[in-house]
């Protein structure tokens, strides 16, 4: 008997010191220290003088866009002087031979020549490039130009993927959230300016689905292992609503918040581009793709080109050859054309589906916590997210016909503004002119040409070859871009019998020689850990450096920062003085952002600006943030870049036009489409219609014009203690709050 006591003793110490231990293992799992991305100390840190002031770093400078143009001739065999070199590359060691000749140098041809300018194509430019290959990268319109600028702008596993993997028992599903999962980590590792966590909030409208929504991103959590940051927690109703105030009261509970990541598209993918130029790609954008060569035995060789560039300076354009070894065909959405150029009678494998986001005032949404409606009214997703100090809603997701700038339909841009009304407070007025720009997207979802059902789309990438030797690398998303161009060099180097090798006298990217960036390039594949342009010397502080020796506003100098990393530097030194005592530097292109005159000398000068479409759209992104706004922006724009690339008037007309058309593509008022460079000098052009008049109730009518119908004559309301034009509303009600709201009831 007295030695069974101890044993009972014993077994409950046992069950309890094992109960701590697992307990204490899950709470120090959650709650460990880890290494956030963007936090730590710049890796290149700014110099002093000995009186205190900062030392503005140098950096190198990829070859300009002639020099490149150059560099794609001479592989046909073309001769071209040697002596326009910038000097700044020109011991930068790739692989292929050169015949010099006196003053004419010919190259051998590429090893890779890469159709596509979007995130895929200038990531495998970027992964062969590091590889010591050497590779040229041509886009027809400009960098991101396409779907790559066109997303919901996460950096994501996808939670409803990991929920689809789980319930249909789908490993391909797994794989792709697994894949997101760990690409989503060398995004914030290698371009921490451009990238960063989101906390993510998912409403619990009913307790059953507390523990189901936990169980949900513990699992994301978890699955993400080392590559995740923060755990996911869940918030009591009062909580929700205090990091929510936006939502509708009345049908929560609580909410569960997880971590995603989030980025700029198309500045990621022009950092992607000049990244891959600065280790040696020729880089090309405007460069359009007219015809495949072939070899006697009917391999590829080659292709034809033209610079409309050249046509949009009213002259006639060359068309000439590049020569390549291999061809690879990222063109996305436009993935079957560029197959069809190879083989007329090859099947489409190409589903596209459209994608349409609206952004709304930065009002909507806490600045930095996004929303997931997991079940709209129709089952699908839709996101509702902070983003560059507006709010982004999307997305939708139908067949749609494939074009190069499609539009929102109002049937799309109607039902996002319907979910958004039905998870918002009542007192909140959704309304469609609210909508600040609107745009659609084609996600170029791909078929297995080698599939026995062909109806059947892949969910992740697919990489194949045509019997000529076209290398198709297309499907896939943004986050696993990497992964993507990675697979397509390696496929890529079997099926062409390139040889890879360590990147020689690579420059020095960060601008100082204190990190040798050509040291981790062994042939490999290293592109999980190649810093981008501007990541060297990015810290979240780096924005005071800039006020305090540029004078730039706060706003300013923060935007610079985390759009141009380090390159921050060269973007404020091309700023205009304000001839203000504060700021001293930086002239705005728009008031309502903080955009300034020394982005568009940069976006020429360093990033291959060709139009002021690639400017307003890409290089900042106030099109996508604000149609109007980018519109009473574009003469600015225009005047900024003929000064640069030398425009004649009717250069700058072309552009005028053309950008007021591809305004419309992102969400721009019909009724301004119409509008003359003169109107928005004037400022008719920011006068409201009719439909934008009834927006505000500020906005009346004099007396005298009462019976004048011209928006010309209206007036604002003067001070009052009841605003005239209110005066004409029903005792209480409220016009800026919706009709079903207890307010006005």
């Amino acid at each position: 008997m007295t030695a069974r006591q101890p044993r009972r003793l014993l077994r409950p110490l046992i069950y309890a010191a094992v109960t701590a231990t697992i307990g204490g293992g899950v709470l120090y799992y959650s709650y460990r220290p880890r290494n956030i991305p963007g936090s730590d100390p710049a890796a290149v840190p700014p110099k002093f003088g000995p009186d205190g002031t900062i030392a503005p770093p140098r950096f190198p400078k990829a070859k300009s866009r002639v020099e490149q143009i150059a560099d794609l001739k001479r592989s046909a065999g073309r001769n071209h002087t040697s002596g326009i070199s910038n000097g700044l590359f020109s011991n930068f060691s790739r692989s292929g031979s050169k015949i010099q000749n006196g003053e004419t140098e010919v190259e051998e041809p590429y090893d890779l020549l890469i159709i596509g300018g979007g995130a895929t194509g200038s990531g495998i430019a970027l992964d062969a490039a590091t590889r010591g290959l050497r590779v040229a990268c041509i886009e027809r319109d400009d960098f991101s130009s396409g779907t790559s600028s066109k997303s919901t702008k996460l950096v994501h596993g996808g939670v409803r993927y990991l929920e689809k993997a789980v319930w249909e028992l789908d490993y391909n599903q797994y794989k792709l959230v697994k894949e997101a999962l760990r690409e989503r980590k060398y995004f914030l590792d290698t371009a921490p300016h451009l990238s960063s966590w989101l906390p993510i909030m998912l409403p619990i409208q009913k307790w059953w689905q507390a523990p189901y929504f936990w169980m949900g991103t513990k699992a994301y959590d978890f699955l993400a292992g080392s590559e995740g940051i923060e755990s996911s927690y869940f918030l009591t109703k009062s909580k929700a609503l205090e990091a929510f105030p936006m939502l509708k009261r009345n049908n929560v509970v609580g909410a569960l918040v997880y971590y995603d990541g989030a980025h700029n598209d198309s500045r990621m993918n022009v950092s992607i581009a000049m990244t891959a130029a600065l280790y040696g790609a020729t880089v090309v954008n405007h460069m359009e793709i007219v015809g495949l060569e072939k070899d006697a035995a009917g391999k590829l060789c080659g292709a034809r080109v033209k610079d409309l560039v050249q046509e949009k300076n009213g002259k006639k354009a060359e068309e000439f050859t590049i020569k390549a070894k291999g061809i690879i065909n990222a063109t996305g959405p436009f993935t079957d054309s560029i197959r069809k150029m190879d083989d007329q009678t090859v099947d489409e494998i190409v589903a596209p589906s459209s994608g349409v986001h609206v952004i709304l005032p930065g009002y909507y949404s806490p600045a930095k916590m996004g929303l997931i409606d997991p079940k709209t009214s129709d089952g699908r997703v839709i996101f509702f997210l902070p983003w560059q100090g507006n709010t982004i809603a999307g997305t939708t997701d139908a067949p749609t016909e494939i074009s190069q700038n499609p539009i929102a339909g109002e049937e799309e841009i109607n039902w996002i503004l319907s979910e958004i009304r039905g998870y918002l407070a009542p007192d909140i007025n959704v309304r469609r002119g609210d909508v600040l720009a609107a745009w659609s997207g084609i996600r170029p979802l791909v078929r297995d040409p080698k599939a026995k059902n062909t109806e059947s789309l892949v969910r992740n990438h697919l990489i194949t070859i045509s019997n000529s030797g076209l290398l198709t690398c297309a499907g896939g998303k943004w986050t696993t871009y990497r992964q993507m161009a990675e697979e397509a060099v390696d496929e890529a180097i079997l099926q062409y019998g390139l040889r890879t090798g360590p990147a020689k006298n690579a420059p020095h990217i960060s601008g100082t020689e204190m990190i040798d960036d050509a040291a981790l390039l062994d042939g490999t594949c290293q592109t999980h850990q190649v810093r981008l342009i501007g990541a060297h010397g990015y810290s979240k502080t780096l924005f005071i450096n800039l006020i305090q020796h540029f004078g730039v506003e706060t706003d300013v100098a923060k935007h610079l920062t985390e759009s141009y990393g380090d390159r921050a530097w060269t973007v404020a030194a091309l700023s205009a003085p304000t001839e203000k005592r504060f700021p001293v530097r930086g002239i705005r292109i728009s008031p309502l952002y903080p955009f300034i005159d020394g982005e568009v000398r940069y976006a020429v000068r360093y990033e291959y600006a060709q139009t002021a479409v690639d400017v307003l759209a890409r290089r900042t992104r106030l099109a996508f943030l604000n149609a109007q706004a980018a519109l009473e922006a574009l003469p600015t724009v225009i005047d900024l870049m003929a000064e640069e690339l030398k425009w004649d008037s009717k250069r700058k007309n072309l552009e005028w036009r053309e950008s007021v058309n591809f305004l419309a593509s992102m969400g721009l008022a019909k009724s301004k489409l119409n509008v003359t460079r003169r109107d928005v000098e004037s400022g008719t052009a920011a006068e409201y219609d009719e439909h934008e008049r009834k927006l505000y109730s500020r906005h009346g009518r004099s007396p005298v014009c009462e019976a004048v119908v011209s928006i010309a004559n209206e007036t604002t309301d003067r001070p009052a203690d009841t605003i005239e034009s209110d005066s004409k509303l029903e005792s209480g009600e409220n016009p800026m709050i919706g009709k079903d709201s207890p307010a006005n009831k």
